[in-house]
């Protein structure tokens, strides 16, 4: 098997990189063959940027249910909850397995989607009336961080 194909296989991600990367560099050296060597490199990167956008909607999703568990007074749709973290934490440990660069940006996207999304859950709870509005910029000022996210943390358990 050629270190190309075993990269393929390893991390996919790098792999989309380094290949866009490659038919770049063929491009810039005039390799005579008809095919389209920027939309070629553009598409294969594409690919590999499907996998961040797939671990950030994986870890919206964490990020939403660890929200609810922690502030919703609601005791009946908890065990939900925590089945659907334990689901998408699941999801998200594969994607990382098949992508394994994509771990050193999990700190960044689990930022980035707390920034981003922690605001609608917060306010949904707003509107149930599950949680107090004054407490909305506490909760939205201190967020999850990646152990939290996709460890097995749960909110009801005191951190190790």
């Amino acid at each position: 098997m050629s270190e190309t194909a075993e990269l393929y296989d390893e991390d996919y991600l790098l792999w989309t990189q380094e290949q866009a990367k490659l038919l770049r560099e063929a491009a810039q050296h005039g390799i005579n063959l008809p095919l389209d060597w920027n939309n070629l490199a553009e598409e294969i990167e594409s690919l590999g940027r499907s996998d961040r956008r797939e671990l950030r909607g994986r870890i919206t999703t964490i990020i939403e249910h660890l929200l609810k568990l922690e502030h919703s007074p609601a005791r009946q749709p908890a065990a939900g909850w925590r089945e659907t973290l334990a689901r998408t934490r699941r999801d998200a440990a594969l994607l990382l397995k098949e992508s394994p660069s994509l771990r050193r940006e999990v700190p960044s996207v689990v930022d980035e989607a707390f920034a981003n999304f922690a605001e609608f859950t917060i306010d949904e709870l707003i509107r149930l009336g599950e949680l107090d509005r004054k407490r909305r910029q506490e909760i939205l000022g201190t967020p999850y961080h990646a152990e939290q996210v996709l460890g097995d943390w749960y909110p009801d358990e005191p951190e190790a």
